[in-house]
């Protein structure tokens, strides 16, 4: 019996990118002043190449991108046009006149595995990470950035994912819409 605890503990923490623990954060928001004076003109998300892909079934397979639930493909093109629709959606909200380019730097984007999400466990999490600059599309210049973003969120698993599945919400949505609300937070709409 003493034998159990330790491996069941071993076993939520293995499910790690997965970690029962999250956050998002990023430095000082675009001052709410500033943020009305800019127009979205355009999103570039950059995934370099050095980035790993890891498709292995798994609990947590090592990796820099883990993504599963878009059809079989490219997934660093996936995964970017997932950051950029959100960086788009949330740019929506800039009302001013002056044009300004987002650019995106993904260096993470560790979603829950379909094995780990089979599990009840409730330590997962959607571990996804960039740098993040706004520049003046006219002159390239440089206005808020480049900060590090972190916007990992908690996964849901097992009944509860079932149950939101059974919704429609998908780990695409609820990463999507936690992307759009960070995004809104670092741009001081």
């Amino acid at each position: 019996m003493l034998r159990v605890l330790p491996l069941a503990l071993l076993a939520g923490l293995a499910l790690g990118g997965c970690s029962a623990t999250f956050r998002t954060s990023y430095p000082e928001p675009v001052a709410a002043e500033v943020a009305q004076g800019w127009k979205l003109s355009d999103v570039e998300v950059n995934v370099p190449d050095a980035l790993v892909v890891n498709e292995a079934p798994g609990l947590l397979p090592r990796g820099d991108i883990v993504w599963r639930e878009d059809p079989a493909g490219d997934r660093k093109a996936q995964v970017a046009q997932i950051v950029a629709d959100a960086a788009a959606e949330a740019g929506d909200g800039l009302p001013g006149k002056t044009p300004v380019t987002i650019r995106i730097t993904l260096t993470r984007f560790h979603a829950l595995t379909y094995e780990a999400e089979a599990r009840n466990w409730k330590a997962g999490v959607h571990d996804i990470e960039m740098t993040a600059e706004v520049v003046d599309t006219a002159t390239g210049a440089v206005l808020k950035g480049p900060d590090p973003i972190e916007a990992s969120l908690p996964a849901l698993a097992g009944d509860e994912m079932a149950a939101a599945r059974a919704r429609g919400e998908t780990q695409k949505s609820q990463i999507s819409a936690h992307l759009l609300r960070t995004f809104q937070g670092w741009l001081g709409i």
